[in-house]
């Protein structure tokens, strides 16, 4: 009951002031971020323990490297971890839980290559990976490739090269286990990032025919990889479309590979097909039919099906002329599906996902004050309040309310918790004062001194994401600095970096990295 009397009272609040002029509510976790689904043995953050029972008991170990906020952490959380069937098979490997914020996270992240939440690796006693496992299928596909990785005869880097020679002694789990590898992940473990497309389309062209289902999900991967790679990839684009358009054909083979149909939609077409022609017509028709199919299919999660929507609200607009309106029933079926969905969805890990996707849903449809509606209610009951923040920035910033969208990355940055989210919360803050408030030095100075004033009391500061973040900072800064105007600031910001430089021993290996991270922003000043 009181729970009722809160949602009404926050829904008389928000519809009686502008959503964009709402004061955030206090953040009431459900749970501490790093809360994991009960019925697992997680050594929590003990690598070196978890080794060590490996060793002492002969079997592998699961390695979650992750973060209470990540969506796709809470999808897994709520689709694979809390299952009964891998809460049984957990019994088989000694699994443990690095989350991003603890103590050593970041260093093991460094150790192990494992960038983005959530990462997953399955290793044996001595370390050697046998593979990296998939966070964008579903559990069943999951548990299949879990299993195939307990019972792998080589690590997947010996599969791989056997599979590059022609792979003709590979058998059919071989293959799969290739074919739903987290390349996505791989971080250049197997393969050069830049090189991860071609070796896709290599391992398409070796595979089997016998094993068609599995050629088709490399063939998939590749143009996916192709499509979104930062400098331009050339594969076989004949060989991808006819792929790409047996699968949408077939409503079983897009339900086996939703995860690429549903994620890449805009991405692959554009690769394949060039802008108004009757080629991209045909295949954005066939891609928006396999979509609706998926949106209605209850097999696969509800944020999985939101997505599918989103991506239908995508092509819409693919090669619409500015200011084209989406059609009505496209747009109401938006509105139905996201309110259905956050009707039935109760799961705390599950609604976390749930609401991200629905407001982006929303979001992409032009219904901002619906999206933010959405967020601002879900506010006092999320575990990761100031995710859904930077939401309500996003959208702000779409709307083109540029104080609106500061506040709500300041607010996101204050309510952040955790070493290593703090200081990316801190840097997505500061990265917002450069671009919409670039005159407002005294801003970005506080908001750096706040982020790099606790950088200095934070243990194994400068690996991984850390450093990825802290370079990103002073990156920006150069940008912000190109042209001289912004010097005393830039010289402050320099001047308390290298004062947490200084108080570091000089034979820290952390030390040269923090020095480091001077010298571009000098450079570009």
């Amino acid at each position: 009951m009181m729970n009722m009397i809160r949602i009404a009272l926050l829904a008389a609040l928000l519809s009686a002031v502008p959503a964009y002029a709402t004061d955030a509510p206090a953040a009431a976790p459900a749970a501490a971020a790093h809360t994991l689904p009960p019925g697992i043995a997680w050594q929590q953050g003990d690598v070196p323990g978890a080794f060590a029972k490996a060793r002492a008991e002969n079997k592998p170990v699961f390695l979650y490297w992750g973060a209470g906020w990540c969506p796709p952490c809470n999808q897994v959380k709520a689709t694979i971890f809390n299952q009964q069937s891998f809460i049984e098979r957990s019994k088989l490997f000694v699994p443990v839980y690095l989350d991003g914020d603890s103590d050593d996270a970041q260093k093991w992240g460094e150790h192990f290559k494992v960038v983005g939440y959530p990462t997953m690796i399955l290793l044996r006693p001595d370390g050697t990976e046998i593979t990296r496992l998939p966070g964008e299928v579903d559990a069943e596909r999951y548990m299949q490739v879990l299993a195939i990785g307990l019972h792998a005869t080589h690590p997947i880097k010996q599969t791989l090269e056997a599979a590059l020679k022609g792979g003709k002694q590979l058998s059919a789990d071989e293959w799969r286990l290739l074919a739903d590898y987290s390349w996505d992940t791989d971080e250049s473990k197997l393969v050069p990032a830049d090189k991860v497309a071609t070796t896709l389309q290599t391992l398409a062209d070796y595979a089997p025919a016998k094993y068609a289902s599995t050629g088709l999900r490399l063939r998939l991967k590749a143009v996916a990889s192709a499509a979104t790679a930062k400098s331009p990839v050339t594969i076989d684009k004949a060989t991808a479309l006819a792929a790409v358009d047996k699968v949408l054909a077939d409503a079983k083979l897009a339900r086996d590979d939703f995860d690429i149909v549903v994620n890449y939609p805009t991405d692959i077409i554009a690769y394949l097909s060039a802008a108004h022609t009757p080629e991209r017509s045909k295949l954005a028709a066939a891609w928006n039919a396999a979509l609706v199919k998926l949106s209605d299919d209850s097999t696969i999660s509800t944020s999985d099906r939101l997505a599918a929507v989103t991506g239908r609200v995508a092509l819409a607009e693919m090669d619409a002329d500015k200011g084209t309106a989406l059609p009505d029933s496209l747009v109401g079926d938006v509105r139905s599906r996201v309110a259905a969905a956050d009707r039935a969805t109760t799961n705390g890990y599950e609604r976390h996902v749930v609401v991200v996707a629905g407001a982006d849903a929303l979001a992409t449809a032009g219904l901002l004050d619906e999206s933010d509606k959405l967020l601002l209610a879900e506010l006092s009951h999320s575990h990761s309040p100031y995710y859904l923040m930077l939401e309500l920035a996003a959208n702000a910033k779409k709307r083109g309310d540029k104080a609106a969208a500061l506040d709500w990355y300041e607010k996101a940055y204050n309510g952040s918790e955790g070493t290593a989210t703090r200081l990316q919360w801190g840097v997505n803050y500061i990265s917002g004062v450069i671009d919409l408030a670039p005159t407002d030095d005294a801003r970005l100075d506080k908001a750096a001194t706040s982020v790099l004033g606790e950088l200095g009391s934070v243990k194994n500061a400068f690996y991984e994401r850390n450093t990825r973040y802290l370079t990103k900072l002073v990156t920006r800064l150069g940008e912000w600095n190109k042209d001289g105007t912004h010097e005393a600031t830039v010289k402050h910001v320099n001047s308390e970096i290298g004062a947490v430089c200084g108080k570091l021993p000089a034979d820290d290996p952390q030390r040269p990295v923090c020095e480091g991270l001077l010298k571009p922003a000098k450079g570009s000043a």
